[in-house]
């Protein structure tokens, strides 16, 4: 996982039980998994109602990763439980996916937030992701099942990588929105600003440039010289100030909104899918059912501009994940204040 700014690693490994235990041991040692975030404000039943006929004191675990959007759906998580009667346990804030993925595997947590490109890649070890949204969410239900866990119904948020420029460019570059108008530049307005990791991924940059046809290195293509590489969370800003043309962005990411950039369409769904879903333990579901429609009803409401703007309130206005989680789930009328 990256930083607070809604960054998110997706290193493509193959899940090992060894070293995930390890990982979850350290996390374990480090945090205890009792972060100075696990707050939410008090919360009553709104279109999530109690679930009826509840047995008493009954409880349900929540987790998740611990950068800005991981922060926010696992705080809408703990809220809608809560609305619905339970004792949460709130263990949100876990750094790294495969900690959080263990937490899941060996019944410390219940539920979580997760993407299913990350699960096809990370956790169940495919080398290529599916970049329909559809095929690539019931690829992951139907393999996981055997791992003990659901997907419920995913949201049309998909935060993939993406290639952006900044907003009063599009018109210098001749109205370009999409990736397939990069190839009709002038070579000198082929410029690019990436991470070094995005570099040499093989769902990254000189496999998408191929797949939209153009060659890396290539003096007719995009030459070496017009490729910046610069850290982790720096894109945003260098590509907005007009250090390139074109800047590697995730697609929900809130800096998009703050610094006007302009996502460029997909146009030959290059980018693997990763849609956002709530994932619970099999047994949990099967002992509360009501689960399922109670989580439909966030994930219905999940889109890319939507949550740009939740992650905007955390990473640029600095309000907390559990307040911005709170307030939008009053607007939406899923919970009330107390």
């Amino acid at each position: 996982m990256k930083n607070s700014l809604s960054i998110r690693t997706r290193s493509i490994k193959k899940l090992a039980l060894l070293s995930g235990s390890l990982v979850f041991a350290l996390t374990l040692a480090s945090c205890g998994l009792q972060p100075a975030t696990a707050f939410v404000p008090a919360v009553a039943p709104g279109s999530i109602q109690e679930i009826q006929d509840l047995p008493d004191g009954a409880s349900i675990t929540v987790t998740s990763k611990n950068y800005t959007e991981a922060l926010i759906l696992g705080k809408m998580a703990v809220l809608a439980t809560q609305a619905a009667g339970f004792k949460v346990t709130d263990k949100s804030n876990v750094p790294g996916s495969v900690a959080v993925r263990e937490l899941m595997l060996n019944g410390g947590a219940d539920i979580v937030w997760d993407y299913t490109g990350t699960a096809w890649l990370t956790y169940l070890g495919h080398k290529e992701g599916i970049p329909d949204p559809e095929k690539q969410y019931t690829a992951v239900l139907e393999e996981d099942k055997g791992n003990g866990l659901t997907w419920l119904a995913p949201g049309e948020l998909n935060n993939t990588y993406a290639m952006a420029v900044r907003a009063d460019a599009v018109e210098e570059l001749g109205g370009i929105t999409k990736l397939s108008q990069i190839k009709d530049l002038p070579v000198s307005e082929r410029t690019f600003c990436v991470e070094s990791e995005f570099n040499s991924r093989p769902d990254g940059f000189r496999p998408m440039l191929k797949a939209y046809g153009l060659e890396l290195g290539s003096p007719d293509g995009v030459p070496d010289d017009n490729v910046t590489i610069l850290d982790t969370g720096t894109v945003y800003e260098a590509t907005a100030r007009g250090a390139c043309n074109f800047g590697e962005v995730f697609t929900t990411d809130g800096r998009i909104l703050s610094l006007n950039l302009s996502v460029l369409e997909d146009d030959k769904k290059f980018f693997p899918a990763y849609n956002v879903a709530p994932v619970v333990r099999t047994e949990v579901l099967e002992k509360y059912p009501a689960l399922r429609p109670i989580f439909k009803q966030i994930s219905s409401r999940l889109t890319n501009d939507e949550q740009q703007k939740l992650n905007l309130k955390v990473d640029v206005d600095g309000q907390e994940p559990a307040d911005v989680a709170f307030q939008w789930m009053v607007d939406e009328g899923l919970i009330t204040a107390p």
